[in-house]
C-alpha cells in the first residue's frame, strides 16, 4: 500500500469511526423522529375515524405517508449533516496533526506524487515558513538519489498539504482534496450502511 493509499485508507478509517460513532446517536433520534410523526398519524387517525370510517381510513393513509415522508426526509438531512460533521473533523485532524507527524506526512504525499523529482514543492502561506523546508528536505531523503525537489518561493491559499509544480503541470495534493477524493470514495459506502440501516 503507497503512502496516498496509506493517508487516504487512514482518512477513511477515521472518517468510518466518527461516522459509526454519529450513526448510532442518528438512530436513536431517527426512531424518536419517527415516533413522533407516527403518534401525530394516529392521533389525527383517530380524530378522523369518529367522523366516518372511509373518510377517516383515506386520510389515515395520507397522514401516515406524509410522516413517513417528513422522517425519511428528516433523517436524510440528519445522515448528511453527520457526513459533513466527519470529513471537516478528518481535515480539521489532520491540519492540526503535530509538526513533527505533519512534516512525516506531508514528506511522504510529496514522494508519491513526483513524477521526476525535481518539481517545486508549493505550500501555504502559514505552512511554508513552518513545515517547508523539513517536509521539502525530508522527501528529498527519502527519494535518494532521484531526490531534487525545490521548496517554491511562492505561497497558495490552500489550507494544508501541498501543490507540487513542474512546469505547466502541477499535481494536487491539498488536505482539502485528499479529503474531497476520499469523501466521493467513502461517501457511496456510507451512504449504503446509513440508508440500509
Amino acid at each position: 500500500m503507497n503512502g496516498i493509499e496509506k493517508i487516504t485508507a487512514r482518512i477513511g478509517a477515521d472518517a468510518q469511526q466518527e461516522i459509526d460513532a454519529l450513526l448510532a446517536q442518528t438512530n436513536v433520534q431517527v426512531q424518536e423522529i419517527a415516533a413522533e410523526y407516527e403518534a401525530k398519524a394516529a392521533r389525527a387517525a383517530k380524530e378522523i375515524l369518529d367522523k366516518g370510517e372511509q373518510d377517516a381510513a383515506v386520510r389515515e393513509e395520507r397522514l401516515v405517508s406524509a410522516a413517513r415522508m417528513d422522517a425519511r426526509k428528516a433523517m436524510l438531512a440528519q445522515q448528511q449533516a453527520l457526513m459533513d460533521q466527519a470529513f471537516r473533523k478528518a481535515l480539521d485532524d489532520l491540519l492540526n496533526l503535530p509538526d513533527k507527524d505533519y512534516v512525516a506526512l506531508v514528506a511522504s504525499l510529496i514522494v508519491e506524487a513526483s513524477q521526476t523529482g525535481r518539481e517545486e514543492v508549493v505550500f501555504s502561506q502559514k505552512d511554508r515558513p513552518r513545515y517547508g523546508k523539513a517536509a521539502v528536505t525530508r522527501a528529498n531523503e527519502l527519494l535518494g538519489d532521484r531526490g531534487h525537489l525545490t521548496l517554491s518561493a511562492q505561497t497558495r491559499p490552500i489550507q494544508g498539504g501541498f501543490l507540487l509544480s513542474d512546469g505547466d503541470v502541477e499535481v494536487n495534493c491539498t488536505f482539502e482534496t485528499l479529503v474531497r477524493m476520499q469523501r466521493r470514495t467513502v461517501e457511496r459506502q456510507v451512504a449504503q450502511v446509513l440508508f440500509e440501516g
